[in-house]
């Protein structure tokens, strides 16, 4: 089974209709792992962490949706005021921070860059 067919599987996603987006997500996550540990390709050892991270990116950043929309930040009764956080902001949404949950699984595979 091929990384991209792992990928919609984790996601639950069927059929084809957003497999640029699956693509999208898997080259983006090679591209930091590759550039994080100095290395060109990924090694067998980081295939399951690669697609975990795929798995995070994907929702953290809501690919494939057309607006999305961060948690309530603040609710106001008089005239009615209802504020959203970015959902793309690290402070925002923790979930962007995904890259600093994965260092310790890239240290071993990361690559004096000099």
């Amino acid at each position: 089974m091929t990384r991209h067919e792992k990928l919609k599987n984790l996601l639950g996603i069927v059929g084809n209709d957003k497999d640029f987006i699956i693509e999208f997500v898997l080259g983006k996550v090679s591209d930091m792992v590759c550039n994080y540990c100095n290395i060109k390709e990924i090694p067998q050892g980081l295939e399951n962490v690669l697609l975990n991270m795929a798995v995070d990116l994907y929702r953290a950043e809501g690919l494939g949706q057309e607006q999305i929309q961060g948690a309530v930040k603040s609710i106001t009764e008089g005239d009615v005021t209802v504020s959203f956080s970015s959902a793309s902001s690290v402070s925002d949404n923790p979930g962007m921070a995904f890259l600093k949950n994965y260092t310790k699984q890239l240290d071993r595979y990361r690559k004096a860059g000099w």
